[in-house]
């Protein structure tokens, strides 16, 4: 029997202490929570997304003081947290000796994702939990993660209980980063962009080569993927969806626009939402307009050639 939607933060927190899942908003996109140190409640999102074993988690912390309880954190390491948590930077660091994680959330891994989200509802929840919650985005595996609960009541048809933090900021998933030393690697670009962290630290930071093992989340070629097919940088054709960007070419199909004014914070905002409503327009395919890559950029179109990948 599905639970209820909790009323409260302290109603999802009892759904989570007792091991269920519950989702929950965050400023990126919302999550799919469980207590990190319950393997059978790790395993439980698993087998609700129909998540591959081998792609770890993304565990939500209270503060840098939980964080650090779980991780080993480097000098470099604790100058990012402390620059940019809470906020939309997952950091990938060594396994601290007696973390009490559940195994499962790393994927056999001897590191871990952690941040410290920048939402009020999430820090809320995370505080009544009183622990870790591994949460990667609530949507059935390789779909479109969701920005508003009603996203996610639609991608688990009412099986998940959501606690409704009302729609992300954000939009797009966190940046993460692996450090190796003093360098800064993004396995995945995300909702702080590359600029952002050079501008902050002074220090370059370098992309995971491509077809680099899957470390993080996030990492797999197919993923975020509507029903429709995607043509990236294109033309709309007749009988197409159009998801247009700026000024955008004029066009009799479907059409939505992530900024009309080129805003990429507000694309990003819009990205996952405008092809989950072009795609219940039933068109076999949606065409993109080109997006810048610098900025934000980067992450939108990292997304998008994710959703336009070729699938099995």
């Amino acid at each position: 029997m599905t639970d209820p939607d909790p009323r409260t933060i302290e109603d999802a927190a009892a759904l989570l202490r007792a091991g269920r899942l519950c989702a929950f908003p965050t400023e990126t996109v919302y999550g799919l929570g469980a207590d990190a140190t319950n393997a059978e409640a790790v395993l439980s999102i698993y087998e609700t997304k129909g998540r591959p074993r081998f792609n770890p988690l993304i565990v939500h912390c209270a503060d840098l003081a939980m964080a650090e309880r779980l991780a080993l954190f480097s000098d470099p390491a604790r100058r990012l947290a402390q620059a940019f948590w809470p906020g939309p930077l997952s950091l990938v660091l060594p396994l601290r000796p007696g973390h009490g994680l559940a195994d499962i959330v790393t994927a056999g891994l001897m590191t871990v994702a952690l941040r410290v989200p920048d939402h009020e509802l999430a820090l809320a929840l995370l505080r009544a939990t009183g622990r870790p919650l591994a949460a990667p985005s609530a949507n059935p595996s390789g779909k479109l993660s969701p920005t508003t609960a009603a996203q996610v009541r639609r991608g688990f048809g009412g099986k998940v209980p959501v606690l409704d933090g009302g729609p992300c900021a954000k939009g797009v998933e966190s940046t993460i980063l692996a450090i190796e030393g003093e360098r800064l690697i993004q396995l995945r670009a995300g909702a702080l962009s590359r600029e952002e962290i050079e501008a902050a630290t002074g220090v370059a930071v370098e992309r995971a080569a491509s077809g680099a093992a899957v470390s993080a989340p996030g990492m797999l070629l197919n993923h975020y993927a509507p029903e429709a097919r995607m043509r990236l940088e294109a033309t709309p054709r007749p009988g197409e969806a159009y998801l247009a960007f700026g000024a955008a070419t004029p066009f009799a199909g479907p059409t939505l626009n992530l900024s009309e004014s080129g805003d990429l914070r507000e694309a990003a905002r819009n990205l996952f939402a405008m092809i989950a409503a072009l795609d219940a327009e039933g068109a076999r395919t949606i065409a993109v307009a080109p997006i810048p890559r610098s900025g934000l950029g980067e992450a939108i179109n990292d997304r998008l050639q994710r959703a336009a990948a070729p699938r099995d």
